[in-house]
């Protein structure tokens, strides 16, 4: 068969595939929808990919004549076996979305419209961001917001719960989720509170998941301004396993929260200490493993994540197993948990049982494997804190005392 020869004007300059939908940017420049919606909204880059300016509207406008271009070059190839593909559907229009929100409005039609609107947004990423644009965000965060959250009546629940799953499937720009967070002057996060006490199971993991997004587009502010009830919620949800997916983002909001002293304190109040060994002593997953040690290291920076972890009776003997057996940000974490409990809460009683918990023998073994030099440094620093107490114990295995730090 004779080769064809696309026109170079018909290739999408990022994937370099023959354009379906063409858009033209800000730049100038064409693209196919499907290709720079990725670039724009899933890698959240703001530069044009071809001239590397800045953006200066997202907005991306059909270059009708290049696809009936395009269309008319596959039908006079037909018989080289290119199919024409149809026109695409051109994205929600703004006054049809406005349209929406003004019948939601009223109490009568507002379930109707919600479910318009999630249809909608289900459809392609360009509805979702015509949405947004629109201003669906803040109309979504207000219907959550003044909802009665504990009402009996079926009503308010259900056109709270359709507000949050069309929030979520979204998918938020950076700016959107920053818009969430201020909606109601501070208010949508005491609403998401409540929802993961009183809400379905699918509601809870929606919020807990839209949190997710909204603590990784936040600024310090949000995470100083947490409230115990905040951690209280989270961690209930952690302890529920909602889903798989709920819980990691229960522990990636907990992890973005805990870098502050006060939060690592409310977390351990919550109770997350238990749920974090529980759960370590259930799960193999590397991923997963990871996140629960990363989190239990934060929270083991203050005298109560350290009590609490003590006070458990598989608390030691997990995070210890843990080392060399996940991986070497398992191992890290791992011992950075010792270190921080062998230096501010090495009681008689912890010293000796970390000795009959085979602890002493691991962190002799890490001395002589290839893991990395910090780890290895605080193995020897917990070695040489308990030196008097441990060296002379049979408890160290012959082989391993030649490492045995002075």
């Amino acid at each position: 068969m004779e080769e064809i020869q696309i026109p170079p004007y018909f290739i999408c300059p990022i994937s370099l595939e023959m354009m379906q939908d063409p858009v033209t940017v800000s730049t100038g420049i064409t693209y196919d929808r499907e290709n720079i919606e990725k670039w724009i909204f899933s890698a959240k880059n703001n530069t044009c990919p071809v001239t590397k300016q800045s953006l200066t509207s997202i907005e991306l406008i059909p270059n009708v004549t290049l696809r009936r271009f395009i269309q008319s070059w596959c039908t006079l190839n037909a018989s080289h076996g290119i199919e024409r593909f149809p026109t695409p559907k051109p994205p929600v229009s703004k006054p049809q979305i406005t349209k929406l929100m003004k019948e939601a409005k009223s109490p009568e039609m507002q379930m109707k419209s919600l479910k318009a609107l999630r249809s909608i947004a289900s459809e392609n990423d360009a509805n979702k961001r015509s949405m947004e644009s629109a201003g669906v965000t803040e109309f979504l965060a207000f219907i959550i917001n003044n909802s009665n959250q504990v009402s009996d009546e079926e009503g308010f629940t259900s056109t709270k719960d359709e507000a949050l799953s069309i929030l979520y499937q979204l998918k938020l720009s950076e700016h959107g989720l920053r818009s969430l967070i201020m909606s109601g002057n501070g208010k949508f996060i005491e609403s998401l509170t409540r929802v993961m006490q009183h809400g379905s199971y699918e509601s809870r993991a929606y919020a807990v998941m839209l949190m997710k997004k909204m603590f990784e587009a936040s600024t310090p502010t949000l995470c100083l301004s947490l409230k115990q009830d905040f951690f209280t919620q989270v961690v209930q949800v952690l302890r529920d396993e909602i889903s798989q997916k709920a819980m990691k983002a229960s522990l990636q909001v907990l992890v973005h929260a805990c870098p502050f002293g006060r939060n690592r304190v409310k977390v351990a109040e919550a109770g997350v200490v238990r749920v974090l060994v529980d759960l370590l002593l259930d799960s193999s997953e590397k991923r997963a493993c990871e996140l629960l040690l990363i989190l239990l290291d934060q929270i083991c920076q203050s005298a109560e994540g350290r009590a609490e972890l003590l006070n458990h009776p598989g608390g030691l003997a997990i995070v210890s197993k843990k080392i060399l057996r996940v991986s070497k940000v398992s191992t890290e974490r791992a011992i950075k948990i010792l270190h921080s409990i062998s230096k501010f809460s090495a009681t008689a009683n912890v010293v000796q049982e970390m000795l009959s918990l085979g602890v002493v023998a691991k962190l002799c073994l890490m001395l002589q494997v290839d893991c990395g030099s910090k780890a290895k440094d605080r193995a020897r620093e917990i070695l040489k804190f308990h030196a008097k107490a441990w060296r002379s114990s049979p408890c160290v295995p012959m082989n391993l005392l030649s490492s045995y730090p002075f």
